[in-house]
């Protein structure tokens, strides 16, 4: 009888290869070439992550550029150098840190998803029926929302718009911007630069925290006692707070030296807080830094302005406007979208896709103001009379 050894039978091992349940996705950043716009939406530490991860990105030459990122940094991390703008649209996935362009609209097919800020101010009813016709699925960094329900993207640019909204007003006080020669938070014996600050939110906080740690008199004006209580405990100062009676707020309007206008809305254009009038009233050479105009101003006599061309004045009052405060920083801020962006399109990947996220992710589906081609934003297509269909019911919820 045969005799068999006591490992004769057992299965011999294998080496197998394991099988990445996870979808390669296919990224492009395209150079921004308009809003004079140098933040980019992928630093080369998240491309990094990415390639790691198995996916693919292209990056327009020189798209870094602004926020001294160089061709190099990114061919290092992984990504494919491309010299075409339309090269980068042969991506799946397009992510922008300015807003689509009507020069970009050729590019664009159906299987594009497009992750990008909108900026509700510049936005026309022509870019966004082309976008439309295109049939593109878009996601808005105003709307994109992270598991606390809180929106990541805006509150960090609204924390680099806070400080930077005091560094901007102190710049436009001096007489190097031709104004009426007042240093931010004066010295001993002379009185402080007053400041007046329209709302309580995040902007505020900064903004606040900012100008106090430069030794201003800060007042801040919300109709929320809540938000206004919240504030004081976060900067742990007593600083001057009111819910907004027009007499009391056109009083210190009057004796103002800044003005920040740091309303925001989570689903429509901003509130005027300060109507012409009340601006004809305020001091010459005061100076209005209006955080609000990416969602249509908080001030009536606000008007989008650019970095190349900042301010207006109108009644002696200079007004600054720029929507993308943000891009005077670009390195810091190109950190910030890139640091929520990139979690998102890993997550997406495990969800075999951008659309496959949005149908079973409720917290993605937030962001969304366009799916396939339908508006699904309902404040979007109220503003410029367009058809809204809700996004649930073209996902079969």
């Amino acid at each position: 009888m045969a005799q068999y050894s006591s490992f004769s039978l057992a299965p011999e091992e294998k080496l197998v290869r394991y099988a990445n349940k996870n979808q390669q996705l296919y990224i492009g950043v395209p150079k921004e070439k308009s809003f004079q716009e140098k933040r980019i939406s992928l630093t080369p530490e998240s491309v990094t992550i990415l390639t790691n991860n198995g996916h693919k990105v292209c990056v327009e030459t020189k798209a870094g550029a602004g926020a001294h990122f160089t061709d190099n940094d990114y061919s290092e991390a992984g990504a494919q150098i491309v010299y075409h703008a339309h090269e980068v649209f042969k991506a799946d996935i397009i992510v922008k840190s300015a807003p689509p362009s009507t020069d970009e609209i050729p590019y664009y097919t159906p299987r594009h998803v497009l992750i990008s800020p909108i900026h509700l101010p510049t936005l026309t009813p022509k870019l966004i029926k082309s976008l439309s016709d295109k049939q593109i699925t878009s996601l808005a960094f105003e709307y994109i929302k992270d598991e606390s329900n809180a929106f990541p993207i805006v509150r960090s640019m609204s924390e680099i718009a806070g400080n930077q909204s005091i560094a901007i007003a102190s710049e436009l006080l001096s007489n190097i911007n031709n104004g009426v020669g007042v240093m931010f938070g004066g010295i001993s014996g002379v009185p402080p630069t007053k400041v007046v600050i329209l709302g309580s939110g995040t902007v505020a906080e900064f903004a606040a925290r900012a100008a106090i740690g430069m030794g201003a008199n800060v007042m801040v004006f919300d109709n929320s006692i809540y938000k206004l209580k919240r504030l004081q405990n976060i900067l742990g100062a007593r600083l001057f707070t009111s819910v907004i009676y027009p007499g009391i707020l056109l009083r210190e309007l009057e004796h103002a030296d800044v003005v920040i206008g740091a309303v925001h809305s989570q689903t429509a254009r901003t509130p005027i807080m300060v109507t012409d009038e009340m601006v004809s009233n305020m001091k010459p050479g005061s100076v209005i830094i209006d955080v609000s105009i990416d969602q249509g101003g908080c001030f009536d006599t606000s008007e989008v302005t650019t970095h190349d061309r900042p301010v207006f004045k109108k009644y002696d009052v200079v007004h600054y406007c720029v929507p993308n405060i943000a891009a005077r920083v670009a390195r810091t801020a190109s950190y910030a979208i890139s640091s929520v962006i990139t979690p998102i399109l890993l997550h997406a990947s495990k969800f075999l896709g951008i659309e496959n996220l949005i149908k079973n992710d409720p917290i993605s589906r937030h962001g969304v103001v366009m799916y396939k081609g339908a508006i699904t934003n309902k404040h979007i297509a109220e503003r410029f009379e367009l058809r809204y269909t809700e996004l649930d019911l073209l996902l079969g919820y």
